[in-house]
């Protein structure tokens, strides 16, 4: 269920502060680098140095940086096999986890390797799982990453859509990349399920999302949050109660002070109709049951909000994030995504475009449209909504350009996004204060002849700096945003 599959979880606070303008701009020096060959990703802090990771066709590396974006070190991950598959790092204080898939034959193998404070690497690395990969070679992310939010448990993990059944294996790290626990479980059901997202918690409990897909979009009849504990062999599922109504999208944060796990989605009253209102539920770990479900109808402040291009019409919208407030209150923020595809090209339509004549005749189109936010007090009422009004649309890029990165500064919510049509682009901070009220502040880009940037391969690597890949031709660079 597509919908259920391209989320991301940024943790956020909403606060009464309601200034955030971006104060300086520092770039990296550029980097060769092609967008369609090699690999990028923000590490983040460690020893007091910004870790970054590029691999090109000169190799696997991290570059260090200091405060001021200058490169002070570059450190060659020469352990890495020549096939790599995919990489996550962990940045602790002191060292550096780095997970990655290598390719071996006709094998997927996980590893899991840690680097000192420096970037060298500490022990040799350890193999914790593989698998097959089929007569067409990898063609999936076979295993996942879950980390916790204090970073206590990491969670590698291979999950499979069976008939009338979901197979989960489960391999638990602590913080020094240690396999502490290890397990093998199976969820069943009569119809047949698909998984969502994962999410651990700091005393190393697994929720994962579970759901029955039907009708033309897939929405889903059944929805279910499957509880694993550390080196258990049986799942706990726990359905949550959606009466006549089917689930059409979601995002589900842990809250590990109480012990609970939140819900925010769409629902609608019929398996192939549209979006009718927002889904909030809350999930008690120590009763092991769904202590609070609301459906909330969309009402007609919310569809005046949302302008006349948007009336009535939701149905593309995907949730981002949902914050919950201290008077049992919450905040979902969504964004309108999707995708199409049509069989003919037409030229210079789109800022960003990577498609050429030599490709398919069949061009996927990317849309990245606006963002809403909506509050509702303790008692279901809507408080107020925001949409920050933006319109991205580009060719064969898989949207990288596009969408946002969330911002916390400890003091007001922000979205860093590019605003771009086929003529530029230029980038854009529309900042929301406790009472939804709005403030667009343009970022000041300029310097290394206007690279493009990559808001949502954004980090933020402390309270007040955000660090952005940007791409100029076949270069990279790093821009480092204080705020």
């Amino acid at each position: 269920m597509t919908f259920f599959k391209h989320l991301f979880a940024v943790a956020l606070l909403l606060v009464s502060c309601f200034t955030l303008p971006a104060q300086e701009v520092i770039y990296s020096r550029y980097d060769k680098f092609d967008y369609r060959t090699d690999a990028y990703s923000v590490v983040g802090m460690c020893g007091g140095k910004l870790f970054t990771y590029v691999n090109a066709t000169d190799g696997a590396r991290l570059d260090v940086y200091d405060d001021a974006m200058t490169k002070t070190a570059t450190v060659m991950l020469d352990f890495f096999p020549q096939r790599i598959y995919h990489v996550r790092f962990v940045p602790y204080p002191d060292k550096i986890m780095v997970l990655y898939q290598a390719l071996e034959s006709n094998k997927v193998v996980q590893y899991v390797a840690m680097l000192d404070s420096k970037g060298l690497l500490k022990n040799k690395p350890i193999e914790l799982s593989g698998t097959r990969t089929g007569i067409f070679g990898a063609t999936r992310n076979y295993f996942s990453i879950a980390i916790s939010e204090n970073k206590k448990w990491v969670l590698v993990y291979a999950a499979k859509d069976k008939k009338n059944g979901i197979e989960v294996e489960g391999m638990w790290l602590d913080d020094n990349g240690t396999l502490i626990k290890k397990s093998y479980a199976r969820f069943e059901t009569e119809n047949v399920p698909e998984h969502g997202e994962v999410n651990i918690a700091n005393d190393g409990s697994v929720y994962m999302a579970a759901f029955t897909p039907i009708g033309a979009h897939d929405y889903a009849d059944q929805y279910w949050i499957l509880v694993l504990k550390p080196g258990a062999t049986t799942i706990e599922a726990k359905e949550m109660p959606l009466g006549e109504r089917f689930a059409t999208g979601g995002y589900s944060r842990i809250d590990n002070v109480n012990g609970k796990v939140y819900f925010g989605g769409f629902y609608s009253t019929a398996r192939n109709g549209r979006f009718n209102g927002f889904i909030y539920a809350v999930y008690d770990a120590a009763t092991g049951s769904f202590t609070n479900t609301r459906f909330i109808p969309f009402d007609e402040g919310l569809v005046a909000d949302a302008g006349e291009k948007r009336k009535g019409y939701f149905d593309k919208y995907l949730v981002r994030q949902i914050i919950v407030k201290n008077d049992g209150g919450f905040v979902l923020i969504a964004e309108e995504q999707y995708v199409t595809t049509r069989s003919n090209f037409t030229p210079g339509f789109g800022y960003y475009s990577f498609y050429s004549p030599a490709m398919n005749s069949s061009v996927r189109e990317f849309h990245y449209n606006d963002i809403m936010t909506v509050a509702y007090n303790k008692d279901g009422n809507r408080e107020w909504s925001t949409f920050v009004p933006k319109q991205q649309y580009s060719q064969e890029d898989d949207g990288v350009f596009s969408s946002f990165a969330l911002l916390n500064s400890g003091g007001t919510l922000g979205f860093l996004y590019n605003d771009f049509d086929a003529n530029h682009s230029r980038i854009q901070l529309a900042t929301l204060s406790p009472e939804g009220k709005m403030e667009v502040h343009p970022v000041p880009a300029e310097g290394n002849d206007f690279p493009d940037w990559l808001p949502k391969s954004a980090k933020q690597v402390s309270s007040r700096v955000m660090v952005v890949p940007c791409f100029q031709k076949r270069q990279i660079c790093f821009a480092r945003i204080q705020f």
